[in-house]
């Protein structure tokens, strides 16, 4: 049951790194006019546009993404938790600029941005959590370091 939900949270923290990711290295342009889509615009009120940048993004999100896909058929848990610690060193600061930056957003744009970057920083604890209880569950679930 841990395992399956260790997965889905996994399969979670993957597919963000990789609508993110993939939309900003790609599309550059695209994702700085109406990122994160449905009529919302949450980068482009925050400055001019800057492709380097955003290409850097959607990189940095495709690399934890990458870790969580790895993690996701690892044996063992480092891979999980090395997922989880990845999206929360990025989440916290990440979330943090966000909560004091909220000029010129709606209360729905705000109350999105709170639920996107606290939950992909949530998800990222969470892996922790579920990487702690299958351990306890299974000692048989440590493996040598991968």
């Amino acid at each position: 049951m841990i395992t399956t939900l260790r997965r889905v949270i996994l399969t979670l923290t993957a597919l963000t790194g990789v609508y993110v990711g993939l939309w900003a290295a790609a599309l550059p342009q695209s994702f700085y006019d109406s990122f994160p889509g449905f009529g919302f615009m949450w980068v482009s009120i925050d400055g001019p546009f800057n492709e380097h940048l955003i290409r850097d993004v959607g990189a940095l999100y495709l690399a934890i993404g990458a870790v969580a896909v790895y993690a996701a058929f690892a044996r063992g848990l480092a891979a999980t938790r090395a997922a989880g610690i990845a999206w929360i060193v990025f989440g916290v600061p990440h979330l943090s600029y966000h909560v004091l930056h909220f000029e010129g957003m709606t209360l729905v744009d705000v109350v999105g941005n709170i639920v996107g970057l606290g939950g992909s920083l949530l998800l990222g604890v969470a892996l922790l959590v579920v990487a702690h209880l299958e351990q306890r569950q299974s000692p048989s679930a440590l493996t040598p370091p991968e």
